[in-house]
């Protein structure tokens, strides 16, 4: 946990706290507001380029207004085996937080409402640590009054924070392997 209170942690904090602990997982939980009436329920975000739709374009862009991106230094004098080691780190790091994302879509549509399409990407700053597999969860907008009601209840918290337990344990024991105990 990078926090255990409701204050504002900047973005980069976020990355940098989850990079320095040499996290397994990064999980960005949130309940935004959005522009576009009527969406409703959780929705899964993984980090591209590219959006893979406007919403989550208009999400991203919102939330990375917050503050600056936490950029990645290696040191090295050979330009060219450094960004092939980088690009083999992201790359590695991508695929952890699509099997993650896929599980953590599972696990919340048992217990959960779920937006249509609910496993998304967009260039969410919080997501682009290049060695953390990272997901953000938008639980619901606050900004439709039927996910507002439900973030309200401690019942459905619950039952969402269990799911993203679940989750967890799953990705764990997966990455884990057969035979390790894990």
């Amino acid at each position: 946990m990078t926090r255990d209170t409701d204050e504002f942690l900047r973005l980069d904090d976020r990355v940098r706290i989850a990079r320095q602990h040499e996290a397994d997982l990064l999980i960005s939980i949130h309940a935004d507001t959005i522009s576009v009436k009527g969406i409703r329920g959780a929705t899964v975000y993984t980090v591209s380029d590219k959006a893979s739709d406007p919403e989550a374009q208009a999400l991203a862009d919102r939330e990375n207004l917050s503050d600056q991106f936490a950029g990645m230094e290696i040191k090295n004098d050979n330009k060219e085996v450094t960004d092939i080691l980088i690009d083999l780190i992201r790359r590695e790091t991508h695929n952890f937080s699509m099997s993650f994302a896929h599980t953590l879509v599972g696990q919340l549509s048992t217990s959960v409402g779920l937006i249509n399409n609910p496993q998304r990407s967009a260039g969410f700053k919080v997501l682009k640590a290049p060695d953390v597999p990272s997901v953000l969860v938008e639980l619901g907008y606050l900004s439709n009054a039927k996910d507002e009601a439900q973030l309200l209840n401690a019942d459905w918290r619950g039952k969402a924070a269990q799911s993203i337990t679940n989750a967890v344990a799953l990705f764990a024991s997966a990455k884990a392997g057969p035979g390790t105990g894990g």
